[in-house]
């Protein structure tokens, strides 16, 4: 696969056939001997990756040729301006407690690319039943909300087509962000009751270059505001795009905590640390949540 509008997007791009973890993959070529030719953006993509990890160390697997396993690789200097070279020496490293945002960074990135991919399919006139609609202006067309579920999953109506695994380097100047895309998975391959795929939702299989490319685009120029911004969330405007298209605002919510306690309650905002804030129906009481599973409660 040659992946043309991708490869132009960032600064190294290879495409392996197969990996156990692409995660695994890049951190091992940004922490080798040839280090050096691992610039910040450089990405590694598979549709066959056999030994995929998740958050709080689940595992999933998926037919090949169904779903991408994307690893791009951030070495973020602060003070660089928009759409210059983050690794042409100018900057200073980001500080390490500002690398949490880069799991929601991507996480709004993805839904970005979603959300372009969904509404594409709909103007072009396919219904998941494979019908053609009579237009995009009969106002017949399908809705489907694509949302961001914190930290950094992505719905489609709810069911998760999308999910990010960020990995600090040894050395703390970097990181690998690692994502999961379900393509053109059909009811039959998908790994949780709760999961969807592309195909599924608009009727037709996406073209990966497309939604690759539109992804990586994203993470780039939201990455390079971030940091040109000096990792200020407000100033670059990354809390208010994560905000506005996060589902989880606003919702009842339970989220375990790494402890094994649960938290219910509304989530109400996003602190400038990206931490959630869950308003306790216990107490009554604002709660800041830095990490745990959350589960959106329908009743």
């Amino acid at each position: 696969m040659q992946f043309p509008l991708s490869r132009e997007a960032v600064t190294r791009f290879e495409y392996l056939d197969e990996a156990g973890s692409t995660n695994d993959v890049l951190v091992g070529h940004a922490t080798g001997a040839d280090a050096a030719g691992w610039p910040h953006l450089s990405t590694i993509v598979t549709d066959n990756q056999t030994r995929g990890r998740g958050r709080l160390g689940r595992t999933w697997l998926a037919p090949t040729g169904k779903s991408l396993a994307i690893s791009v690789l951030l070495r973020p200097l602060v003070g660089t301006s928009v759409g210059s070279d983050a690794d042409a020496g100018q900057g200073t490293p980001l500080p390490v407690d500002r690398f949490g945002w880069f799991p929601l960074l991507a996480g709004a990135a993805m839904t970005i690319a979603v959300r372009a991919e969904v509404e594409a399919s709909l103007l072009a006139g396919v219904t998941p039943a494979g019908a053609a609609t009579a237009g995009p202006d009969d106002g017949d067309l399908p809705a489907h909300e694509v949302t961001l579920k914190w930290p950094n999953d992505v719905l489609i109506d709810g069911y998760k087509v999308s999910g990010i695994l960020s990995e600090l380097l040894p050395d703390t100047r970097g990181l690998v962000i690692g994502a999961g895309l379900n393509l053109s998975l059909d009811e039959h391959d998908l790994p949780t009751l709760v999961s969807t795929s592309l195909l599924l939702v608009t009727g037709r299989a996406p073209e990966a270059d497309a939604v690759l490319a539109r992804y990586l685009t994203e993470l780039a120029r939201l990455t390079a505001a971030f940091l040109a911004a000096h990792g200020d969330p407000v100033a670059s405007g990354l809390l208010g795009t994560v905000t506005g298209l996060c589902g989880t605002l606003g919702s009842k919510v339970r989220v375990q905590l790494p402890g094994g306690d649960d938290l219910v309650g509304v989530a109400i905002a996003l602190d400038d640390s990206g931490r959630l804030i869950v308003e306790d129906q216990a107490t009554g009481e604002p709660r800041a949540v830095a990490a745990g599973d959350v589960t959106h409660l329908r009743y």
